[in-house]
This record gives structure tokens, sequence and C-alpha cells, in this order.
């Protein structure tokens, strides 16, 4: 089936979205506050989830493998979540002022992870990155950033650099050329900020260290989350944390998507131990949230205690009691017998669609980690950004309008995960809806 003709279905079966849409393009451009909902002909509209499942202003149940862009990683509405926010709005929704909360779950946070000494709260991931990034700069008194090509970080200026670029603008693959990934990104952040090739561990030593003196730190996903779910080769991470320690260059580990891997984060399935680390998703049990953290020494440029803080950090909803509730809940639900669970459904998903595409030769491949999972339509070795960009650029969305008809969510570039109410049978029914998928084309 051709996109056109997947397209067609899809707004056959979905009136009452498009009439949403219509009433949203009048109020809004685009029609939406998130660009990364946003899909032609128009997205459909929610209006309920439960458990794995989500249901459309159309009343069409889809089986949710996207949740929220990985957040939900106990699906829609838990139990335990929700009496959790209802208790405390009770109290009050948000005050002048700390809680209890927020002290229960940066005590859960800094003892699952052993990095986080010290964590500070925000309301995404991007303010989470933005405020590590300025927090290395002033610790270290230099100027600059490095990133990773095809790794995205937030939407703030320093962030927003070389996420997705084209490789005929972007130099090198061992020397990659920072590119502005938005329009507003005024140049001269490019001149602060280092790209660097994700997997190649003796191209970004010679890069570090050639700009050790004016780098203050090094952010990285140590997934590749939005790159493609790319886990670091053998030794690529523990390279990068000697040459970042030997110039007294910050690390910082940005486990906003990564952190649902394992209790304490990517950090502790590969044994690295970063400066900073930043947090968000699952940690707000889906409410807005975000987190940074790690060594004291560093973080004590936030303490007003002695003089005043080195940088001021408010924000009128940060640690609202409602999410840090809703985070206790979900991180005190998230067992070792929990994340064992999610473990076996990554792997069954991945295994089930490897199986799929080798037996009926499509060129495509499936990459992740836990829970989590991307599809890749390119048959190459899979290291770094530029070896994940599909071959035929129109895959991507075939397979996601595909898999909507089929009732199934996913994320437009093919990124997913699993969450803890789904079961065998909902893996299997993905396997299956790409099959039927892959076989129209």
């Amino acid at each position: 089936m051709t996109i056109e003709k997947e397209v067609a279905e899809y707004v056959a079966k979905t009136r009452q979205s498009k009439a949403l849409h219509e009433e949203a393009v009048a109020v809004m451009p685009g029609g939406n506050s998130r660009t990364t909902t946003f899909f032609d002909p128009y997205p459909f509209y929610l209006q309920r989830g439960q458990g794995a499942h989500v249901w459309d202003a159309d009343g069409i149940d889809r089986l949710d493998f996207n949740g929220n862009y990985t957040s939900l990683i106990l699906g829609h509405a838990p139990p335990e979540v929700v009496k959790a926010v209802q208790e405390a709005a009770t109290q009050g929704l948000s005050f002048p002022g700390p809680t209890e909360h927020e002290i229960r779950l940066a005590e859960l946070l800094t003892r699952r992870i052993p990095s986080l000494e010290s964590v500070r709260f925000t309301n995404s991931g991007t303010e989470a990155t933005m405020n590590a990034v300025r927090v290395a700069r002033a610790f270290t008194g230099r100027p600059k950033i490095a990133k990773f090509e095809g790794a995205y970080h937030g939407t703030h200026d320093w962030a927003l650099v070389s996420v997705s670029p084209d490789p005929r603008t972007a130099g090198g693959r061992r020397r990659p050329k920072p590119v502005a990934a938005s329009a507003g990104v005024p140049p001269a952040v490019l001149k602060h900020v280092v790209v660097l090739p994700w997997n190649d561990a003796e191209a970004c030593e010679q890069i570090i260290e050639k700009e050790a003196a004016s780098l203050a730190g090094v952010l990285v996903d140590p997934l590749l989350g939005v790159g493609g779910i790319l886990p670091p080769v053998a030794g690529f991470l523990e390279r990068l944390r000697a040459v970042t320690e030997r110039h007294g260059i910050v690390l910082i580990f940005d486990e906003v998507i990564s952190f649902r891997v394992g209790e304490g984060g990517a950090q502790q399935r590969f044994g690295i131990r970063p400066d900073l680390t930043t947090l968000g998703k699952i940690i707000g049990g889906g409410l807005p949230v975000g987190a940074f953290g790690g060594r004291a020494d560093i973080l004590g440029a936030y303490d007003p205690r002695k003089g005043g803080a080195r940088i001021s950090h408010g924000g009128t909803f940060n640690a609202n009691p409602l999410t840090m509730a809703a985070g206790v809940a979900t991180l005190n639900a998230l067992t070792p017998e929990a994340y064992g669970r999610l473990d076996a459904l990554g792997e069954r998903l991945r295994g089930g669609v490897t199986r799929l595409l080798e037996g009926t030769r499509r060129k495509g491949q499936v990459t992740g980690l836990g829970s989590l999972f991307c599809l890749h339509w390119t048959t190459g070795a899979l290291t770094d950004y530029r070896s994940s960009r599909p071959k035929d650029p129109g895959a991507p969305m075939r397979v996601f309008m595909g898999l909507l008809n089929e009732g199934i969510l996913l994320t437009q570039r093919g990124m997913g995960a699993c969450s803890l109410p789904m079961t065998d049978q909902d893996v299997d029914r993905f396997v299956n809806a790409l099959a039927r998928v892959l076989a129209r084309e």
C-alpha cells in the first residue's frame, strides 16, 4: 500500500479528529503546541488512556508503544500514581515554597543513582540539560560545550545543534561540523558547540584533546536515543570518561530517555559514573518534570546559604507537589522485578521484529536496550546517526501510518517503548501488525 492509500484509510477513520484539528488551526500555529506530535494530514486527538491503550476522539482503540515519547513506563492512569496525585491535589495544587514530596523524590533518585549526590528539579528535560550546561560552564570557567551528532537534548539554543543534519552540509563523519537544527539559533552558538561522532572513540578523543582548554562539558545520551537507540560500542563510554576526567571537563549524562533501562539508568548498566546527570519523563509519573544533579561540589553553585548562590534557579512550578508525588509513586512501582519484566518485553519485541525482517528479507533492522526499541529501514551496520538514516526516506512515515491503521501507536521516526501493563500477546500483536503493514508495500 502506498502512503496515499494509508493516509486515505486514516482520514476515513478519523473524521472527529479532523474536525478538532480544523478548530485548532484557527487558534494555534499548525493547530498544536508540540511539533513532534504533528503529521500530515492532521494528528488524531486523544481522549483517554488506560494501561497500554489509548482512545482517540473517534473512539479508536490503539495499543500504545509511544507512551508519550517513552514517559509512561507504567502505562496510562496507573492506579497507584493516580491515587498519589489525587491525595496531593486535595492539599493544594502548588505553593510558593517546598513540600515534603520534593524531599522524598530526591531521596529515591539519589539512592538509585550513586553519581547523583545532589539534585534539583525543573519542569522539563529541556530545562534540565540547559541548567546542566550552565553549571558546567560556571564550575569550569570555560565557554564551550560538546555534544554528539544525532543527539537531541531539548529545545534550548545550546542543544539545537546537529540534531538531524544533512550529512552533505555537516562535514566529515569523523569531524562533524556544527549545524543549527532550527531557525533562530544564533551563529554565535555554533562557535561554542563542538560536535562529536557517536561510537568513534579515537576521533572523539582527538577532538576533545584539541578543544580541552575551552571545553566546559560533554553532553551525552548514552543510548543516542532520538538518534535511533544506538547503544555504545564496548569501551566507548569508558574512553569518554577517561579523557574528560583527564582535562577536568564535566561529563553530563542525559538520561531523560535512558533512565528507564534500569533502576540506576544507563550509567548503572554500563558501569560509568558521570559528573552530572539530567532526568525527565518517567520520574514525573506522567506529569511535567525534569531534574539535574550529580557531584555535590558542582551543584554547590546553587546553594544560597553562604552569601548567595552563584547561579539563580527559579521556576514557579519546579518540584510542584503533584509531580513529586507522582514521581515517588512511579519509582516505588519500579522494582527489580518490574525492570526484569520490561527487559523481557523489549527482548521479545526486538527478537520478533528481527525474525520477521529476516524471514521476509525486508531491508530493515531493530535496535534497542531494555524496554526501548527503534525500527531502522537500512541494512548497513548501525553505529552512528549517519548510518541510521533510512535508505528510503519515506519508509518511516509509511510504517507509522500503516501501524496507526492497524491500531498500533509508535513515534513517527520508529522509536518506541514497552510499558509495564503490556503482555507478551501485546508484543506479538505489534510484530503481527508490522508484518501486515510490510506485506502491503
